[in-house]
């Protein structure tokens, strides 16, 4: 992202309440996420630590430090969901998608994004849906009562084709 964009991101925001994370919000908005290169930057620009930026988007789940799919898929792993199925419905989505998680990589935090850039995968603990359990949301829109099976359909309407 280009300095001067941060500069005018930054010059929006003088008070100090709620400035960080409105400063980070618009610089993931413009970018797509929050590029290293920036952080290092406005760490510099404000006089606040780089590890208190990464503090903030690590502690927030809606700041992404990779870059993003077109279309964001989250699977619900809370217990009505995981008890319905959600292993099923986060293991048959990374194989449509291409995309598989580390051995490493806890189940319950992850986000895997498409080297075309379409599509990201993550989960999230509950959606407070579970009376239609298994649950997943795609650019916010939340789809119930999954199957394996189901999931082409669902992928389709947003551009997926079956490779």
């Amino acid at each position: 992202m280009e300095q001067e964009k941060i500069d005018e991101i930054i010059s929006r925001h003088r008070t100090a309440s709620g400035r960080l994370l409105s400063i980070l919000e618009e610089i993931q908005k413009a970018a797509g996420y929050l590029p290293k290169q920036s952080l290092v930057y406005l760490s510099k620009q404000i006089g606040v630590p780089l590890s208190q930026l990464y503090s903030l988007a690590t502690f927030y789940s809606f700041f992404e430090l990779q870059p993003v799919g077109r279309h964001i898929i989250t699977v619900c792993q809370g217990t009505a969901c995981h008890v319905k199925g959600a292993p099923r419905i986060l293991s048959a989505l990374e194989d449509l998608l291409g995309i598989k998680r580390e051995e490493t990589t806890p189940d319950r935090k992850f986000s895997l994004t498409t080297n075309d850039l379409e599509f990201t995968l993550n989960t999230a603990r509950c959606f407070g849906a579970c009376s239609m359990a298994p649950v997943i949301r795609v650019d916010g829109k939340v789809y119930g009562y999954n199957t394996p099976e189901k999931l082409p359909q669902i992928l389709k309407r947003y551009g997926w084709r079956e490779k």
